[in-house]
């Protein structure tokens, strides 16, 4: 039998025979044995209520509408209103008149969180519960209907989907431990990027004042930086205090790192505001009280987050328990619960290129006779997941050889960062995916297979895998002048752009 390899690194034997020598990147698992065709039109020559499909339009609110579709794609019934209450539900299932839950599939949309419950009902009876994404049943509408779209509409066209693109379907498995991390790490996801807007807004009332105080806050506004905001914004304020006074302060909210030097800064940047626009040139208390109000939101969010961390690592322990996304190079505590929580099983997916398309990072493909381009990403995967491999990637390509070697060969190749770095964010996904589905930690290695530990392969990546400068500022100009629409883009292979992303003001990485 053949042995599944990444660069040297031998995993694991398969059960059934392969030829040759195989690659992560390529291989994950066997196909499962197709069903012939004659097999399938006997299935559908069964009685009728033999693979019954029950398409659900999904509210928020209002009322969920469903239809019965027989296994030729034939509507039974359609247009049934009901609420997820259990009363309604129970009466949908006598409708229903299914003797053998296992033969009744139920398609729906994962509708923000109203699927969850209805799922959860319908597993519970022994259906199979499906779930379709809702660009391919939008799809479906405008091909049947091009101008009518009501919820009678949608739910044919969801009992009508296994029939019509089978492929497309997705079964929920139910809840397991990554479930409640999904909804963590995206309570989180959220929470930072409204304290980077805070965090914005508060560089936007720093200017009024001078470059002085950004200079001596700094970026990264943390616990004693928004302490200071919260109370001496106004540099009167912050001259009537004194010098001495406001080390103490500072020394005490920021566990003695802010001591004399700080203070001395500071004491600097509100002399010098005064210079700028004298006694009277502007009202600092007003200001001061707009910074406070900002500062004290950003205090809030700033503890939430911390207990959501806590959380999460404490779910990713239950969802990861062999730490294996964590052993990754560039994943931290955050990125892996985001990558555990938005991945979810690694087994639901029947391969990597599933893997990896469901993470967005896949190009267009657009291929007509003569005609093949490739263009940017998809971006039609889980969002979170994405910006979590870029992350990982960007210190990952520092740490790895292999990783580090890829990158260097795009960019010698001429390609721009961005697109070398989802090229690397793709490679990390396969990996990981691969070594959480077979339980084994990820080993950095050498471009030759040699196993590394971290700092060795991060001595590697500094003396050997470096790109040259000139290479690096040759791909920035390139960009530039692509942007400026003074070059055509072009692709020669996989992914050209970054994830669509929220630039964070506090690193949530390793």
């Amino acid at each position: 039998m053949g042995v599944l390899r990444w660069s040297g690194f031998p995993v694991r034997e398969l059960g059934a025979p392969v030829s040759g020598d195989f690659y992560f990147e390529n291989v994950w698992a066997l196909p499962a044995p197709i069903r012939s065709t004659t097999d399938f039109e006997k299935a559908n020559r069964r009685a009728l209520i033999v693979g019954m499909t029950l398409g659900i339009d999904l509210a928020c609110r209002a009322a969920h509408v469903a239809s019965l579709a027989g296994p030729d794609g034939t509507l039974v019934w359609r247009g049934r209103s009901f609420y997820t209450r259990p009363a309604d539900l129970e009466k949908l299932w006598r409708d229903l008149a299914c003797d053998d839950p296992a033969e009744l599939t139920v398609v729906m949309e994962p509708t923000r969180n109203a699927w969850i419950p209805v799922a959860a009902w319908f597993r519970r009876r022994g259906a199979r519960v499906v779930l379709v994404p809702t660009t391919q049943s939008a799809d479906l509408r405008a091909y049947y209907s091009k101008h009518t779209k009501n919820d009678r509409l949608d739910s044919a066209i969801l009992a009508r989907l296994p029939l019509l693109h089978p492929e497309g379907l997705r079964e929920h498995v139910g809840d397991g431990p990554a479930d409640p991390l999904r909804r963590v790490v995206k309570q989180r996801s959220s929470i930072a990027k409204r304290r980077s807007a805070i965090f914005n807004r508060i560089d936007a009332q720093l200017e009024l004042l001078g470059p002085a105080w950004y200079d001596a806050l700094g970026s990264d506004y943390g616990k004693a930086a928004l302490q200071f905001l919260a109370r001496y914004a106004d540099p009167t304020a912050v001259i009537r205090l004194g010098q001495a006074r406001l080390t103490e302060f500072l020394r005490r909210h920021s566990r003695g790192h802010w001591r004399e030097e700080k203070a001395a800064e500071l004491v600097a940047a509100a002399k010098e505001t005064l210079q700028l626009w004298g006694a009277d040139g502007m009202d600092y208390a007003e200001l001061a009280a707009d910074i406070a109000v900002e500062a004290e939101q950003a205090q809030v969010l700033t503890i939430q987050m911390a207990g959501l961390d806590q959380r999460i690592a404490s779910l990713y322990a239950d969802a990861d328990p062999a730490g294996i996304i964590r052993s990754a190079p560039g994943v931290g505590p955050v990125i892996a619960g985001v990558i555990a929580g938005r991945l979810g099983d690694p087994h639901r997916f029947t391969s990597l290129a599933a893997v990896r398309s469901y993470s967005g990072l896949v190009p267009k493909v657009n291929q007509s006779g003569t005609t093949d381009h490739t263009t940017g990403l998809t971006k039609a995967g889980d969002q979170l997941l994405r910006e979590a491999l870029w992350m990982a990637a960007e210190q990952a390509r520092k740490l790895d050889p292999q990783l580090a070697a890829k990158y260097k060969r795009l960019m010698i190749a001429e390609r721009h960062h961005d697109s070398a770095v989802c090229h690397i964010a793709t490679t990390l996904l396969t990996r990981i995916a691969t070594c959480w589905r077979h339980g084994e930690p990820y080993q950095i290695r050498d471009v030759d297979g040699t196993p590394l530990t971290q700092d060795e392969g991060k001595r590697i990546v500094q003396e050997h895998h470096q790109v040259p400068k000139k290479s690096s500022k040759k791909q920035y100009k390139r960009a530039t002048e692509r942007k400026a629409g003074r070059e055509p883009q072009e692709s020669l292979s996989a992914p050209t752009s970054r994830p669509a992303t929220t630039k964070s003001r506090s690193p949530q990485a390793a």
